[in-house]
């Protein structure tokens, strides 16, 4: 645990709960093996205790339950309705659906567990806006609410930059937003945590400081680490970013930094907007920028789409303060003037696995029948990994029900090319980018070029075509 900077989440809650597991030694055994003790790997082993309790489960993590993205993250509980049109294309407007509702009734379900279990998470289901911060990004959302139409489905409220404004005091949003009132936020390490100490409390074995090394693969495979081996009927990979460290996972992802930083309360201020209790905000620059409150009146910002990985290394670029927080800062004061003069206390960064089509992916590893895997979540996980959890214990218990047959099981797209060209092609990409949300800001056209570098760009929240 020492050595690592920890977001502000993780050095709040960590500042009680000391407790660490031991880390793996010698030769283990289980049921089913999982890397990753993130939410992903939490609630897989959370679903497979409430189907067979008698499972005996294990869990190795590299650092501590919740010190990756789950304990970096900025807490926002989304459902999956913002990808609806990516959901038809994959799985049928049927299919799309029933995932549509699962995905949505997620933050009802984890406010109730944590009532249920005790965990103090700070669930506060004030809902989600995605807005527009500049002309060119208005109606961003306009695909995504026609598609959802065409299904007979209106889970967003259409809103100006005037209701916006007089709403919750937030007036940098001149192209109006969409409203879906049933997300939630939480505080995120207080989730992990807690999702730990239930599965703890379950019989579910977790080792921490176990890094992976490597996977050992046949009829019983292996999960080997540095100081032991565990053995299992079934693996399940749940290891976010890491999973680059798979040859065949690697084209489907690129790992990028996602930056944060973190005010003072300033409970008064926020009282006096209007937005104490409101919702939380992203807009829609091609690299999201995001800002939400918290339960003790501070208020939590920051983007994605920061340094991006070479080939499968995930190292110390990740654990620091955020590098651009000048930029999140900007950003920041010009989606929330009021707010402008309010510096962060905090700042801090972490990998996130970002897919091309930005909806995450399940299922075998390819080769094995007995390995599986559940990949891009690009920054959107607290709510998904809950349904990746159900889908990925029916892929590990061998079921046939809809959650191993659903749309998300599938091998994701490989989309992105092998080293150096990716990092190379990557970093031209991602300045077009830079210079795109620069313009739209400015009221200017950007030039061919650039404009045909977005055709690369993984699927955010705004569409990745360009119309002007």
């Amino acid at each position: 645990m020492t050595g690592r900077h920890r977001s502000h989440w993780l050095r709040q809650i960590l500042a009680d709960d000391t407790d660490v597991a031991p880390a793996l030694t010698g030769t283990a055994k289980a049921d089913v093996a999982i890397a990753g003790g993130g939410y992903l790997g939490l609630w897989t082993a959370l679903e497979l205790k409430a189907r067979e309790p008698a499972l005996d489960l294990a869990i190795i993590e590299r650092d501590i339950c919740g010190g990756g993205a789950s304990g970096r993250n900025a807490g926002y509980v989304l459902n999956l309705w913002a990808k609806f049109p990516t959901l038809v294309a994959l799985a049928g407007a049927d299919r799309a659906l029933r995932i549509g509702r699962a995905a949505a009734a997620v933050p009802a379900e984890i406010a109730a567990f944590c009532v249920e279990h005790g965990i103090d998470a700070e669930v506060r289901p004030d809902g989600w806006l995605w807005g527009a911060t500049c002309a060119a990004q208005a109606g961003a959302w306009d695909g995504v609410i026609e598609a959802l139409a065409r299904s007979q489905v209106t889970p967003f409220e259409v809103l100006t930059g005037h209701d916006i404004r007089t709403r919750w005091g937030l007036d940098g949003f001149p192209g109006g937003g969409v409203l879906e009132p049933t997300c939630a936020t939480v505080h995120p390490a207080k989730l992990a945590r807690g999702l730990r100490r239930v599965a703890l409390a379950k019989g579910v074995r977790i080792y921490e400081n176990s890094a992976l090394e490597r996977l050992e693969r046949g009829r019983r495979p292996a999960l080997v680490t540095a100081g032991g081996r565990l053995e299992a009927d079934r693996v399940v990979l749940a290891m976010n970013a890491w999973l680059a460290g798979f040859r065949e996972l690697r084209p489907t992802f690129i790992v990028v930094a996602a930056e944060a930083a973190i005010t003072e309360p300033i409970p008064d201020q926020l009282a006096a907007m209007g937005w104490a209790g409101g919702p939380a905000v992203t807009d829609s620059r091609t690299m999201v920028g995001n800002a939400r409150t918290t339960a003790d009146g501070r208020v939590e910002f920051g983007k994605g789409s920061g340094a991006l990985a070479f080939g499968a290394h995930v190292g110390a670029a990740y654990e620091t303060t955020a590098p651009r927080l000048d930029l999140i800062r900007r950003e920041f004061a010009q989606a929330i003037p009021r707010l402008a003069d309010v510096a962060p206390t905090h700042s801090w960064s972490g990998p996130i696995d970002r897919g091309f089509d930005g909806v995450p992916a399940f299922g075998p590893l390819a080769g094995t029948d007995n390995v599986f895997f559940g990949v891009g979540f690009s920054g959107n996980g607290v709510g998904p990994t809950k349904l990746g959890g159900r889908i990925l214990a029916s892929l590990a218990l061998g079921a046939r029900d809809e959650w191993a047959t659903c749309g998300l099981v599938r091998h994701p797209r490989a989309a992105f090319p092998g080293e150096p060209v990716r990092a190379v092609g990557s970093a031209i990409v991602r300045r077009a980018v830079i210079r795109k949300d620069r313009l739209d800001h400015e009221g200017l056209t950007a030039d061919p070029l650039t404009r045909a570098l977005l055709r690369f760009v993984p699927a955010g929240l705004s569409p990745t075509t360009v119309t002007s």
